[in-house]
């Protein structure tokens, strides 16, 4: 899309079920989750193609990016762990196993604190790993079916939302996290922050008949 005009530039797939998706700008690359194909798609945004498809062994949840190490990290649902790909040379450069945690599916990044966030979707499970060692250092209880997680970095605060409508929010120390508490949005399964405003957002798929748009301050402590 041109974000200037909105206009379409360009469609490529085929993709059989995309769901995460994260842009390497060094090579300017897409990395899009076929979760059902059990592979991450790449596409070339120099020429708007699909260029390859990187065979996981799992299904495929999250993509992300991380500026830090200059990878591409994928959860993978049935592998139980965490894989990274050089997205310069399209090649899976490590297989990282999410101790505690069921089918991972969402990712969030501190990339300053070199920390990882990991959501279980079978035991709903949070995983806080180390993303110099890769090293699960604590799991933490979440609502069931944890999809998409976001980190506002300013705030130290992240948000995990469900499936099943619950949100939970924790509050990075040092490399803990402090459970901050929960609530209930139906249908909030997707979450994402601004870290300029710290305003959250959750686009809701049906509220009486209708997709709605919720944003929500957070309260902070003076």
């Amino acid at each position: 899309m041109d974000t200037k005009t909105l206009q379409t530039l360009a469609k490529v797939g085929p993709i059989k079920y995309p769901d995460g998706i994260a842009y390497a700008p060094g090579p300017q690359r897409v990395f899009v989750s076929d979760e059902h194909g059990d592979v991450d798609a790449v596409i070339d945004t120099k020429t708007n193609s699909l260029m390859a498809s990187i065979p996981l062994g799992g299904g495929a949840g999250n993509t992300v990016y991380d500026s830090g190490s200059g990878h591409i990290l994928v959860a993978v649902h049935e592998k139980n762990e965490v894989v990274a790909i050089d997205p310069a040379g399209l090649k899976i450069i490590g297989r990282y196993p999410m101790t505690g945690i069921e089918s991972p599916h969402g990712i969030a990044l501190d990339v300053s604190g070199r920390l990882a966030f990991v959501a279980g979707e079978d035991n709903h499970m949070l995983a806080v790993v180390d993303l110099n060692t890769m090293k699960v250092l604590a799991t933490h209880p979440v609502g069931k079916d944890p999809d998409v997680l976001a980190f506002d970095p300013g705030l130290k605060r992240l948000y995990v939302s469900a499936e099943s409508g619950n949100v939970f929010v924790f509050r990075e120390n040092g490399e803990t996290l402090v459970d901050e508490g929960h609530t209930s949005i139906p249908h909030a399964h997707t979450v994402s922050v601004d870290s300029n405003t710290h305003l959250v957002y959750f686009p809701l798929e049906n509220i009486d008949g209708h997709p709605l748009l919720r944003i929500m301050e957070p309260i902070t402590k003076q």
